[in-house]
């Protein structure tokens, strides 16, 4: 069984199932937020009796009923699943000719003594 030796960049790793997880949370409980102040300020909104009353309560209304749509859908989007679940298939890296460094010679330490 060949494994792939190349190593892996962090940037391309994928985010964690938790991180992923918390992330669609706080956005679904943000979303759900907007929505309840969408429903009090259209209340609030008919109690004062704004000008372009039916204008305001209106768009709150649409989005106090879009936002929970849209809270659900964007709470189950996950990331996308790689092409092929037992691994994409790649070309093999070319053989990188090894590099060839040489230490710096080995010289003796110096030594500094406090008495002179």
């Amino acid at each position: 069984m060949k494994h792939d030796r190349r190593p892996t960049v962090i940037t391309d790793a994928p985010e964690s199932p938790a991180d992923e997880l918390r992330r669609r949370q706080r956005r679904y409980i943000v979303m759900m937020a907007v929505r309840a102040l969408c429903l009090v300020l259209a209340a609030v909104l008919t109690m004062v009796g704004a000008p372009l009353l039916p204008l305001w309560v209106g768009l709150c209304l649409v989005g106090a009923v879009v936002l929970p749509w849209l809270a659900v859908i964007l709470a189950n989007d996950r990331a996308p699943k790689p092409e092929h679940r037992l691994g994409a298939r790649r070309a093999p890296a070319p053989a990188a000719e090894p590099v060839q460094r040489s230490l710096p010679a080995a010289r003796e330490p110096t030594v500094i003594d406090a008495e002179p």
